[in-house]
């Protein structure tokens, strides 16, 4: 990994990186990441994404499969499927950074278009390779857009393409292409996601998504889990659940006000769900992480061994 990338994405999230270490940027898409420390682990749907790690290292999760990468090395994920993730090498004097670029599946579709060849083999929708020259490359110089506003919108559509063309052009681009192919099964299950995310606390049945995919409702039930490993009940149940966690853990709130801002009617129900994804019950999960993320200072002050 080119040693002016890192040095890119220093001093970038040294100037805006906010209390959790995300630094967004004005390019759309484009996230920087910094810890000092290793992380909790961190439960997530992603929308389907490029990572690539500059410093330190990482631990993904999806299924059975586990993936530890560090710098040099990109995550993939080419489905909007459910992962665990902890930063597992970071410190003070050498942070964990990272690039983080959301796959436009507007510009995949027109690069397939362009392109006179693009592998097809999708594979499987979370892994892990090499970060290819060309990639490192295009996304220094998208850093290197942020030290110039003005060009910004001259400049930045044609380098987030170049960087999707190098993606498509590479090790991820059977899984990359699949986002772009006009009507295919990625893009209308993509359709029926959209509509979960925006309507997660709601009920939502099967028939509707499946409309909104435009599939019956035998083969939308079989593509949605092919493509997210879940079906769309247990897509919908894995939102409510890492919202609520979320609402607990940073905003502090009960655990009945936070089951039922996310949909759910009864609060045991929602204890014996959140202990099947979670491994522990909502009060001593969030114990536990909150006193995970506290420093060793406060620790010791609180007493904590």
């Amino acid at each position: 990994m080119a040693h002016t990338l890192l040095e890119a994405a220093r001093r970038y999230t040294e100037a805006h990186a906010d209390a959790d270490g995300v630094a967004q940027t004005p390019i759309p898409g484009l996230t920087l990441i910094r810890q000092t420390a290793p992380t909790a682990l961190q439960y997530a749907i992603n929308k389907p994404l490029v990572a690539m790690v500059l410093q330190g290292s990482k631990r993904v999760t999806m299924g059975s499969s586990t993936f530890d990468f560090g710098a040099g090395e990109s995550l993939l994920i080419a489905a909007d499927v459910p992962t665990v993730s902890q930063i597992t090498r970071a410190n003070i004097s050498a942070p964990y950074f990272s690039l983080v670029v959301d796959l436009d599946p507007a510009v995949i579709e027109s690069l397939v278009v362009d392109m006179e060849s693009v592998p097809s083999d999708a594979g499987a929708p979370v892994r892990v390779d090499p970060t290819e020259a060309e990639v490192a490359d295009a996304a220094l110089r998208l850093m290197h857009l942020l030290d110039r506003p003005a060009a910004l919108p001259v400049l930045q559509a044609q380098l987030i393409r170049e960087l999707h063309f190098w993606l498509l052009s590479g090790r991820h681009g059977g899984a990359i292409r699949s986002l772009g192919v006009t009507d295919g099964h990625a893009q209308r299950v993509a359709r029926a996601v959209a509509l979960i995310r925006a309507n997660f606390a709601k009920p939502l049945g099967v028939e509707q998504l499946a409309e909104t995919a435009g599939m019956s409702v035998s083969s939308f039930h079989e593509h949605f889990r092919t493509i997210t490993s879940l079906t769309p009940l247990q897509f919908q149940k894995q939102l409510r659940l890492i919202e609520a966690r979320r609402m607990m853990l940073a905003d502090g709130e009960i655990i009945s006000n936070a089951a039922y801002a996310v949909g759910y009617e009864s609060v045991p129900q929602f204890t014996r769900e959140y202990g099947r994804i979670f491994g522990l019950p909502p009060a001593r999960d969030i114990k536990t992480a909150r006193t995970r993320m506290q420093p060793p200072c406060a620790l010791a002050i609180s007493g904590v061994n």
